[in-house]
């Protein structure tokens, strides 16, 4: 009962992140790096700082969770949050060149399946006694092998979507469909995406050890991983304000109460997939190829709702029912590239 509360709660944090671009569509009259940076300054920093307070018992400070942690790791943490924000940078031109529902899929499923590699590899490059490998079994892989072939399987869909549709009805559904350049920045996204999994496996261990519920252990990790993106994405955004001369729509008064409250909006549901990540991993510790697997499914079940909302958006309005069909088959594929280890092992 555990296990499928747990993914339960996975699940309802994917629902919340793959609707978070439904608000940043609706701010008005501001250009794309003053709105990314204000969304960046709730999804990364605030409501991570919240959820990381959360990691604190009573009786405990909340800066001697970093101060007693292992530098090392600590700094790794952070620095793969750096290298996640290039892929947060990079996953919103994928939605640019092609959409919410297929940048997304291929974005995220690239993401899931990287990101669950990685920091075991990593963590055996630097501490093999760990023996961080060990828990990249066959289950665990034949998971991460089904969802490369559910991203394949998307990524056709995606192509007989571009060779079906006029130039004109790709501009309707998405402003700017691009499906080449899409595609390659989409891939760049999942893999520099997959960082943020590799500086949570870091920072696993930065919290008050038994003193911090099983569910918020991983909430100051993910803190660091977002401080680090949002240097990132501030220091790129405040680049093109200067480029772009657009650190005029910060001035523009009479648009703040509806954009900040849509950034704030956006940036909370963007955190909550992380926070019910935390909160689930710790309905799942009966079952270590879940545990494993937790940052994949969670990244498959945000294509899937992502998917929802692109047909919502009336962004696959015009395909054929055979293109469809075989995104269908590669949301199935990638959905199931998240359970079907479990069942098997």
């Amino acid at each position: 009962m555990d296990i499928v509360i747990g993914l339960l709660i996975i699940a309802v944090g994917a629902f919340f992140q793959s609707s978070s671009y439904v608000p940043i569509n609706k701010i008005k009259s501001w250009s794309w790096e003053s709105y990314w940076l204000v969304q960046g300054v709730f999804a990364w920093l605030i409501f991570p700082f919240l959820g990381a307070m959360l990691a604190v018992p009573e009786g405990q400070q909340f800066g001697c969770m970093f101060a007693q942690a292992d530098s090392f790791n600590l700094w790794m943490t952070v620095l793969f949050g750096v290298l996640w924000g290039i892929g947060g940078l990079t996953f919103g031109l994928s939605m640019r060149y092609l959409g919410v529902a297929l940048g997304q899929s291929i974005a995220l499923g690239t993401c899931a399946a990287g990101g669950t590699v990685l920091g075991p590899v990593l963590l055996n490059s630097f501490f093999p006694e760990m023996d961080a490998l060990s828990s990249l079994t066959f289950a665990v892989l034949l998971g991460v092998a089904v969802a490369l072939l559910g991203i394949a399987i998307i990524g056709i869909a995606g192509m007989m979507k571009a060779n079906s549709l006029s130039e004109e009805e790709k501009k309707k559904a998405v402003k700017d469909f691009n499906f080449p350049k899409g595609i390659m920045i989409a891939l760049l996204a999942g893999v520099m995406s997959g960082c943020f999994n590799v500086g949570l496996e870091f920072g696993k261990d930065i919290n008050f050890g038994a003193d911090t519920p099983e569910i918020y252990k991983s909430l100051p990790a993910t803190l660091l991983v977002t401080l680090g993106g949002f240097a990132t994405n501030a220091l790129y955004c405040l680049y093109q304000n200067a480029k772009n001369k657009t650190f005029k729509d910060y001035r523009k008064g009479s648009l703040w109460v509806r954009n900040i409250f849509l950034c704030a909006l956006a940036g909370g549901l963007w955190y909550s997939q992380f926070f019910g990540l935390s909160l689930g991993k710790g309905f799942l510790t009966e079952s270590p190829t879940l545990m494993t697997l937790s940052f994949c499914i969670l990244m498959a079940l945000n294509v899937t709702f992502a998917n929802l909302w692109g047909i919502i958006l009336k962004e696959w309005k015009g395909c054929s029912k055979k293109t469809i069909f075989v995104l269908i088959i590669g949301l199935l594929v990638l959905v199931a590239s998240s359970f079907l280890p479990e069942f098997l092992k």
